[in-house]
């Protein structure tokens, strides 16, 4: 899709929706059944190219994947077994793939390459080969290895006990898969508790796995059991509508199977502090990921202050809670975000310029920014910066705006939700 031209004409907005899957477990999901032994199917899978991009590198290292709609079968001789791959593991626009492969990797009997898009080679590598190193990987790339490309020389491995500088799931994950193959028991300390998606799935596949008041321990050496993986509605695609619904006038939407987990759900607290008019019925709290059914009618919120350790759970919704806080009464303040400069772009910066575009009373901060609510959003041509969180954003302005919104480049919106413009339609009224 070329540049899009968004005029709603501040429409209300009624309906029920189903998010596609969670874009992290659906990533963990093909990683995890390719470490495994036997067959492996997952439902509920994002056909979201970072996800794709994820299938591609495992097809590459031998592994049969089959697809069929969001049903996953994975059948794999475990990782023991992977070969050697003749081309560059590309991993397109996907952090997770680039973090994560390189755990696992770093301690296989193969020699690889990871490679991705421009966005990639832009996004730093040395917090997780670092801690990679110090277990004995032998990982080289550009600059050092702070950017790819980067080449991963199999070898063994040693367990390490790891405190984490900042909270980074991708990070903590990296060290976690590499564990498996390391001799002794991995640690890792952490100051605030990034999402535990990781955790919960090596459970799923049968490892033994021990959390306790921020750390994170297991012994390596661990086989993982082949087995089923359900994934839910991705809490963070869900969040778009969330703010929509909350936004808009005259609004009630309901968002079926979105994921719960407590690690992810920082949305929901911002949306309860500030006074959205929600209700939450939990479907399935013992499940390996719990889900639940979220309904948002329009409401009128108030600002609030959102930083330190509720930062981690809701990373990756800063922009839409953004585009949330214009509407609200009085001012919203969100520090402690540094993270954010190092995402698909600088989204302090992007967020900051973009809503600026449309009349919003926002300013950046070393790490956040304040957000002066109360504005009347008016049309404009947005930048997405290639990053399908920033485009999502101009989309559900456009929704509020007195005019259209031009969006550059929607296709980026793929990489997590390809049905995004099509659930806006459903619930358009």
């Amino acid at each position: 899709m070329a540049e899009v031209r968004l005029n709603y004409k501040k429409p209300t907005l009624h309906g029920n929706i189903t998010v596609p899957g969670d874009k992290s477990i659906s990533h963990r999901s093909i990683m995890f059944g390719s470490i495994a032994e036997g067959r492996t199917t997952v439902s509920g899978f994002l056909l979201g190219d970072d996800c794709l991009s994820t299938i591609d590198c495992f097809r590459k290292l031998g592994v049969e994947i089959e697809l069929d709609g969001t049903n996953v079968e994975i059948n794999s001789n475990g990782m023991g077994n992977w070969k050697e791959p003749i081309d560059v593991l590309y991993t397109g626009n996907s952090g997770t793939t680039t973090r994560l492969m390189l755990g696992l990797l770093a301690g296989s009997k193969i020699h690889s390459i990871l490679n991705g898009d421009a966005s990639i080679g832009k996004r730093p590598m040395k917090r997780v080969i670092t801690p990679l190193r110090e277990m004995g990987a032998q990982i080289t790339g550009r600059m050092d290895g702070q950017y790819t490309p980067l080449a991963i020389k199999g070898s063994p491995l040693s367990a390490i006990e790891y405190t984490m500088p900042v909270a980074s799931a991708q990070v903590k994950s990296a060290i976690l898969l590499a564990g498996l193959q390391a001799e002794g028991n991995t640690i890792i300390h952490e100051k605030d508790v990034s999402r535990d998606h990781t955790e919960r799935m090596l459970r799923q596949f049968g490892a033994e796995v021990i959390v306790e008041d921020g750390t994170v321990s297991y012994k390596g050496g661990q086989t993982l059991q082949a087995t089923h993986v359900d994934v839910p509605g991705d809490i963070s695609s869900a969040a778009f509508f969330l703010v929509a619904g909350a936004m808009a006038e005259d609004s009630e939407i309901t968002l079926h199977n979105v994921g719960l987990n407590p690690t992810r759900t920082g949305i929901i607290d911002v949306l309860t502090a500030m006074g959205a008019n929600m209700e939450i019925i939990v479907d399935n709290e013992e499940a390996a990921e719990p889900t639940g059914t979220i309904m948002i009618r329009t409401s009128d919120l108030e600002g609030v202050q959102i930083n330190g350790d509720l930062i981690p759970r809701l990373i990756d919704e800063i922009p839409i809670i953004a585009l949330l806080a214009t509407k609200a009464n009085g001012t919203t303040v969100i520090r402690d975000a540094a993270e954010l400069k190092v995402k698909e772009t600088d989204r302090i910066t992007a967020v900051v310029d973009e809503l600026k575009k449309l009349g919003a009373n926002i300013e950046a901060t070393d790490d956040g920014m304040i957000i002066h609510g109360g504005s009347e959003l008016q049309g404009a041509s947005l930048k997405t910066y290639g990053d399908h969180r920033i485009g999502m954003m101009g989309a559900i302005a456009s929704l509020v705006s007195n005019g259209a919104v031009e969006l550059d480049d929607p296709d980026c919106i793929a990489v997590s939700y390809p049905t995004f413009f099509e659930d806006i339609q459903k619930i358009i009224k």
